[in-house]
């Protein structure tokens, strides 16, 4: 089940930027104590992402039980509509719409192609393509006018959490206090033992659009932790994309428990 993993990481971690032309984004605005969540909301939802297509390379680390491994993929993606991945040399490919998630394994000659329940096992916690992209995007994984929230700070961020807390999940979202776009999303569903963090150690602008630059997803379950690092490289936005897919004759399927 490992292999799978490691192959369904590049499902995951696609997205964001940097280029000739990308400008590091300091992060070290001032706290404002007198901003409500309501004005934190409004302030984080205008800086999500407007580009329409995504061009990049991204260096991954992976590490499970000590083991690190690294891969470099190619992203594609039409945003709301697809995502697409390439590692190198084609030996495994993704493809992610808001219907289905589907990729192919070389290396074991596998594939899988059906619903999100894969990735959500993956991270322990219930994901759509919605999700996904906002985790990569730097934008909260919910929708934050759906739900009354409190502010608070840190000395670095502020934070926002569901006005009523539960015990099946609780939420804390951490926002820079200079571009308002997340520091880190924190979530925890003590029931379960599980646990998820995002963290978004750098931003970047480019063409105008405030993007992750390095990311660091941090999942655990009971015993059993999986941390992503992630570096982006060479991107480009608006461009014209394709996205060619097609699951090789012969491979074997991966049927879930």
């Amino acid at each position: 089940m490992k292999i799978v993993k490691y192959s369904i990481i590049i499902l995951l971690v696609s997205l964001a930027t940097s280029c000739k032309s990308a400008k590091a984004i300091a992060s070290d605005g001032k706290i404002n104590n007198g901003l409500s969540a309501k004005q934190l909301i409004k302030e984080n939802t205008r800086q999500d992402s407007k580009f329409k297509t995504l061009q990049a390379r991204v260096k991954i680390d992976y590490t499970q039980d000590l083991q690190e491994h690294g891969y470099t993929v190619n992203l594609r993606m039409e945003k709301d509509k697809a995502i697409w991945i390439s590692a190198t040399l084609g030996l495994a490919r993704a493809m992610i719409t808001p219907d289905e998630v589907s990729f192919y394994d070389k290396i074991n000659d596998q594939y899988f192609k059906g619903d999100y329940t894969l990735l959500s096992n993956l991270l322990g916690v219930e994901l759509n393509f919605k999700k996904v992209q906002s985790l990569l995007l730097g934008e909260s994984l919910f929708n934050l006018k759906g739900e009354k929230y409190i502010a608070s700070t840190n000395d670095k961020s502020y934070i926002l959490q569901p006005k009523e807390q539960t015990a099946l999940l609780e939420l804390f979202l951490l926002l820079n206090p200079s571009h308002f776009k997340m520091d880190s999303q924190q979530l925890l569903q003590p029931l379960k033992k599980r646990f998820l963090q995002v963290d978004y150690l750098a931003y970047q602008d480019v063409d105008k659009e405030i993007l992750p630059k390095d990311i660091k997803i941090m999942a655990v379950e009971n015993n059993d932790e999986v941390i992503i690092a992630m570096e982006y490289k060479s991107v480009s936005l608006n461009q014209d994309v394709r996205f060619p897919f097609k699951i090789p004759s012969g491979f074997k399927e991966i049927i879930l428990d």
